[in-house]
């Protein structure tokens, strides 16, 4: 295990029930490193299908609701993404945690704010049936993907490419972040791990975990940093038969286990900031 102590490490878009999300790579992740917060900043769902999660899946839930018990002194937050919409409720009982829409905290006298980002994507505001199409076929043409699942991945570098999400997010991020005197702001979406500076304020994208680069952010005092996952020689396919998933997910189901009096908030979040309305949204799309 890491012997440093971080205050706050965030992790987004691990689209779990896609055949390409590496959930047990970002298991070991939190495992490994040791924080104070922990913040799944959107899309940590593919979809609403949960016949698609397998037990590598399963195991990665199992693993955040360990770490939500308050014995283990970690605060968990879930950001809502674009493909977690629906969910909240769910989540927020099956794993005990707390899901916003954003999230704002200060730390180190600085004001940082997370939100996942398709709020400053005008195609996934403007356009959602079509996007949730798109998202149905990705998720077809990925059982039918050869090994190492090259298909998938090319679609999923082309969408970030074509659409230019990743300067569309930056962009309206950082005017998200101005206009409500923020110094750091944080969001997923693009799957791209970025930094961006513009008139003392950072914007961190903090990449995604279904491509060939995984990636995650985290803050201490001494900054903020992107990590790459180091692939390992026991790193296995996490797509692994959905069939496998029954233990897992019996082991997970047990009524006995789930948290009852758990908190939910479907608007707004953070401890500072309002939630979004029709103008923020037209703004930045």
């Amino acid at each position: 295990m890491d012997g440093r102590v971080y205050n706050t490490l965030i992790l987004s878009d691990l689209h779990l029930g896609a055949e390409t999300s590496h959930a047990r790579e970002a298991t070991r992740v939190l495992k490994e490193k040791r924080f104070e917060r922990l913040i799944l900043l959107g899309d940590i769902f593919a979809d609403l299908n949960f016949a698609r999660l397998t037990k590598e899946h399963w195991k990665f839930l199992g693993y955040i609701r360990k770490l939500s018990n308050p014995k283990r002194n970690v605060e968990v937050v879930w950001v809502e993404g674009n493909h977690d919409r629906g969910l909240a409720n769910i989540m927020s009982h099956l794993v005990g945690v707390r899901v916003y829409q954003q999230y704002a905290w200060e730390y180190c006298g600085l004001r940082h704010s997370a939100i996942h980002g398709h709020q400053f994507d005008g195609f996934q505001v403007n356009r959602m049936r079509l996007s949730r199409w798109g998202t149905s076929l990705y998720l077809r043409l990925q059982k039918m993907d050869l090994k190492g699942k090259p298909i998938a991945r090319w679609i999923d570098q082309l969408n970030t490419r074509w659409l230019r999400m990743s300067t569309k997010v930056a962009r309206g991020a950082l005017r998200y972040a101005a206009q409500r005197g923020v110094q750091r702001v944080f969001c997923g979406h693009t799957h791209e791990a970025l930094h961006v500076e513009r008139d003392g304020i950072h914007y961190y994208n903090s990449g995604g975990w279904v491509g060939a680069r995984l990636t995650y952010l985290t803050i201490d005092k001494q900054g903020v940093e992107i990590h790459v996952y180091q692939q390992r020689t026991d790193d296995r396919d996490s797509s692994e038969k959905r069939g496998e998933a029954d233990s897992a997910v019996t082991e997970f189901a047990d009524p006995a286990g789930l948290l009852e009096d758990v908190e939910y908030e479907s608007v707004g979040g953070g401890r500072e900031f309002n939630g979004w309305n029709a103008g923020d949204r037209a703004e930045f799309s």
